[in-house]
This record gives C-alpha cells, sequence and structure tokens, in this order.
C-alpha cells in the first residue's frame, strides 16, 4: 500500500517477527505541505539567457508537443501499427510521418483564422495576468467559436473537417463522344472557404 500510494516518505516503520509500528514524520510532512499545489521548475540556463517567465513559458508549451504525439500517433496521421519488420524501412516510415507532421503544423498556422484555433496570439497573451495563470482565449476567439462562423461570415472548421471540404475540389479529366481521343482538363468552381483555404495557404489552383 505504501509503495502503491508513493507515501512511505512521510512515514517511520519498525517491523519485527510479530508486528509492526508506524508513526508519521510530522515535520517532513509539514515541509511538504508548504509546497502543495506548486511546480519547481529549475534550468542551467542563466536568467539572462532565459528569463523566470519564458521558462515557464518554455514548460507549458509541452502541451503543444504532446498533441503533436497525439496527433501523429492516433488522430491525423496514425503512425501505429507499424507492420514494417526491417529497421531502415520502420525509420523511414517514422520519417514520413514526421515530416507529415510538420507540413501539417505549417498548415494549421495558417489556417488558423478559419480553423477553431487561437489566430490572434498577441491578443489571448495580453488577457492572461500572468505565464502562471491559466491561458485565455482572445476575443476575436471567444466570438468565432460562440458564433462558429470567421468575421467573413463563413463557418469555422476543424482541421480534419477542412481537408475533407477541401478533398471535394478535383481535377477531371474529360473526354468528348466526337473526339474520345481528345481530353481536356475541368475543375470545379470554388466554393467560398475553399478559396479563402487556398488564399491563406498560397495556393493558386486551376480554374
Amino acid at each position: 500500500m505504501l509503495d502503491r500510494h508513493k507515501m512511505a516518505k512521510h512515514f517511520e516503520l519498525t517491523i519485527t517477527d510479530d508486528g509492526f509500528t508506524a508513526m508519521r514524520k510530522t515535520d517532513h510532512i509539514d515541509d511538504e505541505a508548504t509546497l502543495d499545489g506548486f511546480y519547481v521548475i529549475r534550468t542551467p540556463v542563466p536568467a539572462t539567457a532565459l528569463p523566470a517567465a519564458e521558462t515557464v513559458g518554455a514548460y507549458k508549451s509541452l502541451a503543444f508537443v504532446e498533441r503533436a504525439f497525439r496527433s501523429i500517433k492516433t488522430v491525423d496521421l496514425e503512425v501505429r501499427p507499424i507492420h514494417h519488420r526491417l529497421a531502415d524501412r520502420v525509420r523511414a516510415h517514422i520519417l514520413l510521418c514526421m515530416l507529415a507532421y510538420y507540413l501539417e503544423w505549417h498548415m494549421r498556422q495558417a489556417l488558423a483564422p478559419i480553423l477553431f484555433e487561437d489566430h490572434d496570439r498577441a491578443g489571448a497573451a495580453a488577457l492572461r495576468r500572468s505565464i502562471v495563470a491559466p491561458a485565455q482565449r482572445s476575443n476575436a476567439a471567444r466570438r468565432k467559436i460562440s458564433s462558429k462562423r470567421t468575421a467573413d461570415g463563413l463557418p469555422v472548421h476543424s482541421f480534419r473537417t477542412l481537408l475533407a471540404d477541401l478533398a471535394t475540389f478535383t481535377r477531371n479529366t474529360m473526354a468528348i463522344d466526337q473526339t474520345p481521343g481528345e481530353t481536356f482538363l475541368l475543375y470545379p468552381q470554388l466554393t467560398p472557404i475553399q478559396q479563402t483555404a487556398f488564399t491563406l495557404l498560397a495556393i493558386k489552383p486551376q480554374k
């Protein structure tokens, strides 16, 4: 029980052949109680190079790393299960998944104005009392989430639903019965949300 709940450090145990006694280490418990609810973050980087607030910010940014691993392993890229057996093929598989996430990250940054993501980072930071206070959404993000519409009146998407919407923009090779040997390309008309997405990504699709 002591090992399971990691409380052995708070007790002095005396175990004999016919019994045992346990005494609380009150001084030790009181010392730890003063730090209940606090994290202590240490770094070898000098304060002149990385001030305390930036140190805490760097630690909190680990949440983005955890989201990246979740995206790679399950939600978007599904790196697992890996069905390769040779080491070179496994490394190549992981490399391709990392490159895919690198592309996804840049796309998310560019497409943030039409996604359920806060695209006004400066505004969100200004609403935060301090780096240790809970993160806040910017006013622009609050409006976007509550109305589910962008400032231009377009529907707001998740990254996955936006990709599904963009996937409907296809390149069609067409032919006419009278001249089957001659073909031409036909592209559908862009919807407003598709046009905005391509503009944000600096892509000029064919028309």
